[in-house]
């Protein structure tokens, strides 16, 4: 969470253990991922020179202590 409370990603970490740091949020809109399906969140984020984007899907349960997932299409 940013100072004003607003989520925003700081780092991939993938299946591998491998991670990348992400230099800057480029914008944020709701949208579906097309080949994951769901309904959440798009962040367009650049990490190193690549421009990318990573989802934010949240959760159909409300009282539960896991509010979404993060994740990455594959390609």
């Amino acid at each position: 969470m940013d100072e004003r409370g607003k989520m925003m990603p700081r780092e991939i970490a993938w299946e591998d253990g491998s991670k990348f740091a992400i230099d800057r949020v480029l914008g944020v809109v709701p949208a579906a991922a097309q080949k994951a399906g769901g309904q959440g969140d798009r962040y367009t984020i650049r990490i190193k020179d690549r421009i990318t984007s990573l989802f934010f899907e949240r959760s159909t349960n409300l009282s539960g202590p896991v509010i979404g997932r993060w994740f990455v299409e594959r390609k």
